[in-house]
């Protein structure tokens, strides 16, 4: 459902303001509210578990959506705003999830688990842009205003959505893994309750926002290097959807790699992916091949350093603290990719793609520099 609305929020959004240099603001405004929801819907799953918090996210979200159709009938840019922010719930909601396979998961297969939720989000991601055409001729056939047909799928599959976290998303997780950890409180078996680990919690958070930030400055500028390159308009959706694919279809080979190998481990090879990433742009930025090997690269990389990087923060928080951190980790990784999305079209004018490379280099850099924090609260 999220695939369709976000493909075609910056065209509505520039049909309705007038305006195509506010299009972008669709995506901010997604980007916000995934942010703005991502602690409260935390503390929600922690009072009320995943099945609660997790349908109110995507309810809040169909709210949204709906909004959208709304704000396109009245002409209202400040309501269709806010109706994207809305629908950030719904991807709030989609982060959360990938730790509700955790919740349960023993440390030799929580790595697997978590990216098996994140590999189904592959399915979503390839068909939503390509909904945009059948939805809009049953837009057409409905009397829906233009451009708002395709969100007929995305109501739909929130609707369903709903259904499934309320109805089969039964024994809770969390509510499961909150009371075995109470059991093991009350019998005062300390060696059976899981260490916090603070020091290592907060590596596996930077780890995560730094390479989301990394991955969303260099995606977020490839298609205006690329078109300013003479790359067609066919070319660039293939390398972005190549992108994406590298992102979603082979994480759980990297979550079987984190249970095998160890979280930090494969946090580095993500680094080391996402670093030839980087160095691909830098010395191949005027061939189209060389950036679409690079965005392949980058998607990879994320999957890597995210997969692992989740998995590190779930084993190093104690139960009481564990859903909080993860709130944390999703409102993290929003602001950080809002940031990058933001500013690196400051920095593509200023010093060029490759000077963009450049820049983001540091956070990898960083992230393998600080690794030792990670390494040493896991094994302490």
């Amino acid at each position: 459902g999220f695939g369709a609305t976000v493909s075609l929020g910056a065209v509505l959004a520039a049909d309705i303001a007038g305006d195509e240099s506010l299009s972008g603001l669709a995506a901010a405004g997604v980007t916000l509210g995934t942010a703005a929801l991502a602690v409260p819907l935390a503390a929600l799953a922690r009072r009320r578990g995943r099945r609660i918090s997790l349908a109110s996210g995507m309810a809040i979200a169909l709210v949204g959506v709906s909004l959208v159709v709304v704000a396109a009938a009245v002409r209202s840019f400040p309501l269709l705003l806010l109706a994207f922010g809305l629908v950030g719930a719904g991807q709030t909601a989609n982060l959360q999830s990938r730790f509700a396979a955790a919740d349960l998961a023993t440390d030799a297969t929580r790595g697997r688990d978590l990216s098996i939720v994140v590999w189904a989000t592959t399915i979503g991601a390839v068909l939503g842009p390509n909904l945009v055409q059948p939805g809009q001729a049953i837009g057409d056939a409905l009397g829906m205003p233009p451009l708002t047909g395709p969100y007929v799928f995305t109501i739909v599959a929130q609707a369903l959505s709903i259904i499934v976290y309320l109805f089969a998303l039964r024994p809770d997780p969390l509510l499961v893994a909150q009371t075995v950890a109470q059991r093991r409180r009350d019998r005062v078996v300390e060696q059976l309750v899981k260490p916090d680990r603070p020091v290592s919690a907060r590596y596996a958070i930077f780890a995560n926002a730094a390479a989301h930030g990394v991955m969303v400055s260099i995606m977020a500028m490839t298609p205006v290097h690329m078109l300013h390159h003479g790359a067609s308009l066919t070319i660039i959706g293939l390398t972005i959807s190549l992108h994406i694919a590298g992102m979603y279809a082979l994480s759980p080979v990297f979550g079987i790699l984190a249970d095998r190998v160890g979280r930090i481990p494969t946090i580095m090879v993500g680094q080391a992916l996402l670093a030839a990433s980087l160095v691909t742009v830098f010395f191949g930025a005027e061939s189209n091949t060389a950036v679409t090997v690079a965005l392949i690269l980058l998607g990879l990389g994320w999957s890597a350093a995210t997969v692992a990087g989740s998995a590190l923060l779930t084993e190093s928080s104690s139960e009481e603290r564990r859903t909080t951190r993860q709130g944390r980790n999703d409102l993290s990784m929003s602001l950080v990719g809002a940031v990058g999305a933001i500013t690196s079209g400051v920095v593509l004018g200023w010093i060029g793609f490759t000077g963009l490379a450049l820049v983001v280099g540091v956070a990898v850099i960083a992230t393998v520099l600080l690794a030792p924090y990670g390494r040493i609260r896991q094994a302490a």
